[in-house]
């Protein structure tokens, strides 16, 4: 029942601002940390999202310039990126590990306004964020264990809304941040039971603030700078597997993550907005999963997943349309001596949802998809 694999491509339940609650890539998976003696493992993952939408309503209102029905274009880039986690067994009751992560992220880039007279043409929004976490596991006897971390993060962000008389406010606004350093930490506490495969893990991920120097201009303005604090959301990942039958093995995930705490909020582009956030979220998001996996062979196994994120409601900003997400996904998993290869494909089918502008309803989105690829390559010694 130990070599039935878990969560072939959970790797690939990742998401852009285009896919996912908040702006989530990595889902911050901990899975690795469980494997027997030493271990190091190598992933990589890509997203292909397209996310377009039609203008609602001629802005602003007797604007000669974007009417309703005009079509955004695909907005959303695709991106890759890669992963590490190494865990070593320093002794028989403790574990050390090393992971290098990619939490969170946003590529957004508007069709040119001249293509498509949509009111956000031209415009664009990027997101980066890096995590290195040293971790440390304690196992108290054969079914109870407990683990913590340092989490170290690097976070940047910039955004630009072209000069075109009809676009969306503020005209002609650029931003941009300096790379800001933070630190936190994780905590989680795991039960096994091995021979029936059994494992429940609960994981706590602290939110890590950032002091960003911002460096903003509207209308080709001198530049002007100023710090801005961003807070990347706490987060709680709740991760089970049980054996219900001879080589099939049931798992899933709920992941809660506290968006509704996480805000972008330039100075200059408050000032030209009233108040308004660059990015927000109203509320929290819930992401579930659950899957079966099945060995095949002596080297074998293949995995089926479902995941479901509910949908928050609102208005969404226009520079992170879609709201929630339905996904399946198929993994297979080849073993041979040490070496352990993990290749899945996941579909998403993204939320509906309406952003705004100029204080009416602006977009409608619907009908959005991206597909996820994902490989890991492991090796235990």
């Amino acid at each position: 029942m130990k070599k039935i694999v878990t969560a072939t491509t959970l790797a690939v339940i990742s998401s852009t601002a285009a896919e996912a609650g908040g702006v989530d890539r990595s889902g911050q998976i901990m899975s690795a940390l469980f494997e027997e003696g030493n271990y190091v493992e190598f992933s990589f993952t890509t997203v292909s999202p397209e996310v377009s939408g039609t203008q609602l309503n001629n802005l602003p209102v007797g604007s000669p310039f974007t009417f309703a029905g005009a079509d955004s274009g695909d907005l959303t880039r695709g991106y890759g990126y890669v992963g590490l986690f190494a865990k070593f067994a320093v002794s028989e009751k403790f574990d050390a590990a090393l992971q290098y992560d990619h939490p969170y992220g946003a590529s957004i880039a508007y069709p040119s306004f001249f293509e498509t007279g949509y009111f956000a043409g031209g415009s664009t929004a990027t997101l980066r964020s890096n995590t290195v976490n040293a971790i440390g596991r304690y196992k108290f006897n054969d079914n109870f264990s407990a683990y913590a971390g340092l989490r170290y993060q690097n976070f940047s962000a910039e955004a630009m809304i072209p000069f075109i008389s009809s676009t969306f406010p503020p005209i002609g606004y650029s931003g941009s941040t300096n790379t800001d350093y933070g630190t936190g930490y994780l905590l989680g506490v795991a039960y096994e039971k091995p021979e029936i495969a059994l494992r429940v893990a609960l994981t706590y991920y602290s939110s890590i603030s950032h002091e960003l120097r911002t460096t903003e201009s509207i209308d080709g303005s001198p530049a002007i700078s100023s710090l801005m604090d961003v807070d990347t959301p706490q987060a709680v990942n709740l991760d089970f597997q049980t054996g219900i039958a001879e080589d099939t093995l049931l798992f899933g995930s709920i992941r809660w993550a506290d968006w509704s705490e996480f805000d972008i909020s330039p100075f200059l582009y408050g000032v030209a907005t009233s108040g308004q956030s660059l990015v927000s979220y109203d509320d929290d998001t819930f992401t579930y999963t659950l899957g079966v996996g099945r060995q095949l062979t002596e080297n074998w196994a293949v995995a089926l997943s479902a995941l479901y994120e509910p949908s928050t409601g609102g208005f969404r900003s226009n520079l992170n349309p879609p709201d929630g997400r339905t996904a399946v996904g198929v993994g297979v998993t080849y073993t041979e001596g040490n070496m352990k290869l993990q290749t899945g494909v996941q579909y998403s089918w993204l939320g509906d949802a309406t952003t705004q502008a100029f204080g009416t309803p602006a977009g409608d989105f619907t009908d959005n998809t991206a597909v996820a690829f994902g490989m890991k390559l492991g090796f235990s010694f």
